[in-house]
């Protein structure tokens, strides 16, 4: 692993929880992000110090990187408004990661706990903005940490840490109880939020009227392939909710997830989908501290030694009451599960992160843009339809279609609630009216706008690559080829989206 360059570096600072996890910059282990007004000045004081890379490119790229986080960090001071980073400022869950010796890891996680209390000090002093929906939303995962904390530890920093945990709980406690109602960015920081991210110019209106469209679309194709399948004139989402009844029992999801993985691997390789078709990725249970996710990619990151990566699937516990491991269950149904497979594993997430391995520059192996990595990873299971994967069962299509109606409809919900066009108790009713999710699970959807302002990325990033997709074609004429056209926009790592036609 390179040393940083220090302008990198100053990036760097300010993502000391991402790059240490997505980019394995373990130079990092062990340490906490100095998040307290105080601190984040100092790291907002020390960007752009230094020259840009000798590439065009990479200068490009880390300059989109400076701006993101002098509008999330200095202008729209989301540290202030929300736990989010402050919880992944002190998660332990990335030592779970076999990247290195246990001994080296339980080391770092142990000093990483040791800095609990000025961590936590440093989040209740920034965290004066906290609304109620968004404390409200995010208080179960605050409580969560504690389940995190090795009972390993020395129990002078143990019982320092839970103290510690104690008082960021009370604070966010506090919060959902008396904070301000409104979480809204307004229409002018959502865009400036996402356009800064991703190095374009955003039209919200715009960008909505997009969303209107795809979910068009994709309910037009969910009719169609519900139809093949035996069920035409019946509405699709009534079909929906009943082929995913049909799902795998609890001992059997992650051998459906192993084949399906397989299955996935063996089909972007045969198809020739990707650049690189390097690498090992095994299925198993997530770790105890990952296991609030139902399905995640775990790869072996660009900065750390090669290794296996880890597709993590966690069922449902068996003591939890019927109905919950039921509605559990029916994400890994029969129908939905492939999809997620291809999303998580190949061509999507570990696809990715084998060319991100091999990507040329430091600055292209560390600094990713989440609306192309998830874009990507979304973009490739509509890629697996076009392609013929699974062509005799229908199902899957119909998973493919159910999986990017539910993006879409994020994207959707996160311009209404931050523009003040939609409540979230709005956009859980059109979460019921357009995806297959109803009741509980349609308002937590709905809910997460409130802190993840940006969780359309996954359908603002395929439309993106769909958009520059057709330009290739036509750019390239007889010497467009789909691998051609992967290997360029993956040879940039993970690009912004206002990058993307560098591509071509």
């Amino acid at each position: 692993m390179t040393e940083l360059d220090s302008r990198l570096r100053a990036v760097c600072d300010l993502s000391v929880a991402d790059v240490r996890e997505m980019a394995g910059r373990h130079e990092y282990d062990g340490m906490v992000q100095d998040l307290s007004p105080e601190g984040v000045r100092s790291g907002l004081a020390a960007l752009g110090e230094g020259p840009l890379p000798d590439d065009s490119y990479d200068a490009a790229h880390l300059q989109i990187f400076e701006e993101t986080v002098r509008v999330q960090f200095g202008e729209l001071e989301l540290y202030r408004r929300s736990p989010l980073d402050h919880l992944n400022n002190l998660d332990l869950a990335t030592y779970d990661r076999d990247y290195a010796p246990e001994a080296e890891r339980t080391a770092a996680k142990h000093a990483h706990l040791a800095l609990w209390p000025e961590a936590v000090d440093h989040a209740i002093a920034s965290l004066d903005r906290l609304s109620a929906p968004v404390a409200t939303a995010l208080l179960g995962a605050v409580r969560g940490l504690a389940t995190g904390v090795p009972a390993g530890a020395d129990e002078h920093a143990r019982e320092a840490a839970l103290k510690a945990h104690a008082r960021l709980v009370e604070h966010v406690e506090e919060a959902s109880r008396s904070g301000d109602p409104d979480a809204s960015l307004g229409a002018e920081g959502l865009a400036r939020l996402m356009g800064a991210g991703d190095g374009l110019p955003v039209d919200l209106g715009r960008l909505a009227e997009r969303a209107d469209a795809e979910r068009d679309r994709l309910m037009a194709r969910l009719t169609e392939s519900c139809a093949r399948l035996g069920f035409a004139g019946r509405p699709p989402l009534d079909v929906a909710r009943e082929l995913v009844r049909q799902h795998p029992g609890i001992d059997d999801v992650i051998d459906a997830a192993r084949i399906g993985t397989e299955k996935a691997i063996a089909f972007t390789r045969e198809k020739d989908l990707v650049p690189y078709h390097d690498g090992e990725c095994l299925v198993g249970i997530a770790p105890e501290s990952r296991r609030w996710s139902m399905a995640m990619m775990s790869w072996a990151a660009p900065g750390e030694p090669d290794a296996p990566s880890w597709y993590h699937i966690t069922p449902p516990d068996p003591s939890w009451p019927e109905r919950d491991i039921e509605e559990w269950l029916e994400v890994f149904s029969e129908t939905t599960l492939p999809a997620i497979n291809v999303h998580e594993v190949a061509p999507g997430h570990f696809s990715h992160g084998r060319a991100l391995r091999h990507a040329r520059s430091d600055v292209r192996r560390t600094l990713m843009s989440m609306a192309f990595a998830e874009g990507w990873a979304h973009y490739g299971e509509e890629l697996c339809v076009e392609e013929g994967f699974a062509p005799e069962d229908p199902r899957f299509e119909i998973g493919v279609w159910l999986e990017a109606l539910i993006r879409v409809t994020r994207l959707a919900c996160a311009i209404g609630v931050h523009t003040g066009a939609m409540t979230v108790e709005e956009g859980a009713r059109r979460f019921e009216a357009d995806t297959q999710i109803a009741g509980p699970a349609a308002l937590s959807e709905a809910a997460r706008a409130t802190f993840d302002p940006t969780y359309g990325r996954y359908t603002w990033g395929k439309l993106e690559i769909l958009r520059l997709r057709e330009k290739a074609r036509a750019e390239w004429g007889a010497g467009f080829t789909l691998k051609r056209f992967h290997t360029a926009m993956l040879d940039l790592g993970s690009p912004p989206l206002g990058l993307l036609d560098r591509a071509l």
